[in-house]
């Protein structure tokens, strides 16, 4: 209807515009001017009576109903990446821990290891088929009876970060789906995937092949872990775990740190820094800070030769693993060395 009434619109321009040329002598050109208008004003016509506006041409997205699979219980198989791996370069791992079940349309059921009881959580809808429940934020991709698939999101400030932090998949099987249709466990089906094991094969050979190259070793999944062998020197593991700023455990063993005091050292000292591992246990300085350029290399040659005397002599070195392979990894010391008074 409205797109007959611009045809009749243009119809009546038409004409006014022929009977003005009829009724006005004019030269050539104002002719071609004239006419060049009803041209424009024409084209413009056919645009604005043709065109719809964006909001109309775009569908309107629902979010996913979570009714439809209300009481049903699902177990997290599978967390990766976009690209289908579940390890990233620096060796954290995507681990696949979450059981969950809705209960209504706004509450959601996780289970809580630690009081071992599936805990009730608001289900807040956002957006579109943004949700957040238990401090967490996801997209929701695909809900069914059989399995679910959410996108977590970083959101800072109201807005999804565009970075490796929302680039995480989770994929949920129902407990029914994996004992009576896969016939398996979801243990089995949390495991590694081949493609991961072929990428972690890659970095473990460049590890082991560059290991005086900070750039070259990766984190393992198992931390490289020093023992002492007798009295001489003490050891402890030190945690990095602050869930109230972000710390999580996986901190731990992505930069693991020990705490190193030598009772009976040729003088006092207190130094931080940084050694490799190699797969074989052996170590060497790594990175060092010092806001004394001038002594840098001073400092150094302390450093290397509290590494090679004292940590490599004192301790059992069990090198860092991932999936059960030995690789050169990068840990922290903060080593104490006090003099026994005589």
């Amino acid at each position: 209807m409205f797109t007959g009434f611009c045809f009749m619109l243009l119809v009546m321009i038409s004409k006014e515009s022929l009977i003005y040329l009829q009724g006005k002598s004019v030269v050539c050109y104002m002719k071609a001017i004239t006419s060049l208008s009803i041209f424009v004003s024409f084209a413009l016509l056919f645009t604005a009576c043709n065109t719809k506006s964006t909001k109309e041409k775009s569908p309107r997205i629902d979010h996913l109903d979570v009714n439809t699979v209300k009481g049903i219980r699902y177990t997290e198989v599978k967390r990766r990446f976009s690209n289908g791996l579940s390890f990233d370069t620096t060796g954290f791992q995507q681990q696949p821990s979450w059981i969950i079940q809705f209960k209504s349309k706004d509450t959601v059921l996780a289970y809580d290891p630690v009081q071992k009881i599936m805990q009730g959580f608001y289900l807040h809808h956002d957006h579109a088929n943004v949700f957040n429940f238990a401090k967490e934020w996801f997209r929701f991709k695909l809900i069914s009876k059989d399995s679910l698939v959410f996108q977590r999101l970083q959101v800072i400030k109201k807005e999804i970060a565009a970075d490796i932090r929302s680039d995480v998949n989770m994929t949920f099987y129902a407990d029914d789906y994996i004992k009576n249709k896969l016939k398996t466990t979801a243990e089995k089906l949390q495991r590694p995937s081949k493609a991961d094991t072929v990428f972690i094969a890659e970095m473990v050979k460049k590890a082991n092949k560059y290991p005086e190259n900070r750039d070259s070793v990766f984190a393992g999944r198992q931390v490289a872990t020093l023992f002492p062998r007798d009295n001489r020197i003490t050891v402890e593991r030190l945690s990095n775990i602050d869930k109230l700023n972000g710390i999580t455990e996986a901190y731990d063993y992505l930069y693991p740190r020990y705490k190193l005091v030598i009772p009976d050292a040729y003088k006092d000292f207190a130094y931080e820094f940084n050694v490799i591992v190699d797969e074989k246990g052996k170590l060497q300085l790594s990175y060092f800070f010092t806001n004394l350029p001038e002594f840098k290399e001073t400092r150094k040659k302390v450093l290397a030769g509290i590494t090679s005397v004292y940590l490599q002599n004192l301790l059992i070195i069990k090198p860092g693993t991932t999936l059960g392979v030995p690789h050169a990894s990068e840990i922290t010391v903060a080593v104490t060395g006090r003099k026994t008074a005589k």
